[in-house]
């Protein structure tokens, strides 16, 4: 039986998936051992309830502890559990994301409203936007608080940041931060080299770095700098996205191979190439303008403490509609953001090998 000193303390912190902290199972001790019943009514703290016969406003009946199992006391009881339990699922906080915008080019001013909705819409986040000054402008103003979110949302790809703000990203990533890149948010900031390290691979030309691909059995292929094409695409299409690890948080479960819808397809991107977890590829057809090789899509990589995921899919509001880009991103972001990815199940309207799936 634990003291009231113990009851009124801090309880261990364990990881929850959200960003904060899973509390204990409430419990409820039942006669013969009766004191207090715990119920959890916010993260990582319990109050004390009186015993169910005190906190029922009566004593001890003639039949001892007996009357503590009268159908009432047990509703009363159970009712009173739920509604605690409740109180506390409800102020559960939401992990916070931050997305960053302002400069594209790309339509950011469609597709960050698509990103937001998807984030929203699993119930998990908290979405904030942050959105830069127009091109040509002083940026040294620009200076979100990264550290206050437990990811950062990349649909940037503009003009350098100033030294000061590059510097709190850098140190909020390698601190333990998450960090999700949407398709052009990796071809920005080619001369920060930190950047391109989280990124791995970016839109840059083969003088820039290696290059990563997989062959027709699934195996690495590097591609060394100065050789071979540097990033592009052919026009765009759908295609097969092709999962190469089935047992990341970010993929489990999910079909080995569904038809994204169209989009561009990227190809030849260059960069570090370092710590890459390559988790799905599509293959860049020749007939397509593309290279013939399997180009990766998503990937992961650890930076510091941090935790980044990278999509390049989703050019256009469209594109960002297929179900395959909404359960990735969503996933992905969690992902970043915990390390854990609790959205398991699989959408009954996630596409097939052969057909897409959108969501309008």
């Amino acid at each position: 039986m634990r003291s009231d000193d113990e009851a009124d303390g801090p309880l261990p912190a364990k990881p929850n998936g959200t960003g904060g902290f899973r509390p204990p199972a409430t419990s409820l001790r039942l006669p013969g051992s009766i004191d207090l019943i715990h119920v959890v009514v916010a993260p990582c703290r319990t109050v004390k309830i009186p015993t169910v016969a005190a906190a029922m406003g009566s004593a001890i009946g003639p039949y001892g502890d007996s009357d503590l199992f009268k159908p009432s006391l047990i509703l009363a009881t159970a009712t009173l559990l739920f509604f605690h339990t409740s109180v506390a699922l409800a102020a559960a906080p939401k992990l916070k994301a931050l997305i960053v915008d302002g400069q594209n080019n790309h339509d950011w001013q469609a597709t960050t409203p698509i990103l937001r909705k998807h984030l929203e819409a699993t119930g998990l986040f908290a979405v904030d936007v942050a959105t830069s000054p127009a091109k040509g402008q002083d940026m040294n103003d620009f200076q979100p608080k990264f550290a206050d979110f437990d990811v950062v949302v990349s649909n940037y790809n503009g003009e350098p940041w100033s030294s000061a703000t590059k510097q709190a990203f850098v140190d909020y990533v390698a601190g333990g931060g998450g960090f999700v890149i949407v398709h052009a948010a990796n071809n920005a900031f080619p001369e920060w080299p930190e950047y391109n390290e989280m990124i791995g691979l970016g839109w840059r030309g083969p003088e820039f770095g290696p290059r990563l691909t997989l062959d027709d059995a699934g195996r690495p292929v590097r591609t060394p700098q100065g050789q071979g094409p540097g990033a592009g695409h052919g026009p765009q299409h759908a295609y097969e996205v092709i999962v190469r690890d089935g047992e990341h948080p970010i993929t489990k479960g999910l079909p080995s191979a569904w038809l994204h819808a169209t989009d561009e397809l990227y190809h030849g991107q260059r960069g570090p190439a370092a710590n890459m977890r390559i988790l799905a590829t599509a293959l860049s057809a020749s007939d397509q303008g593309g290279t013939g090789a399997h180009e990766p899509m998503l990937w992961v990589i650890p930076f510091g403490k941090g935790r980044v995921f990278t999509t390049v899919l989703g050019h256009s509001p469209d594109a960002m509609q297929c179900v395959g880009f909404i359960t990735t991103l969503d996933r992905g972001a969690e992902w970043a953001a915990t390390g854990e990815v609790t959205q398991t199940a699989v959408p009954a309207d996630f596409p097939t090998a052969d057909k897409t799936s959108q969501r309008k």
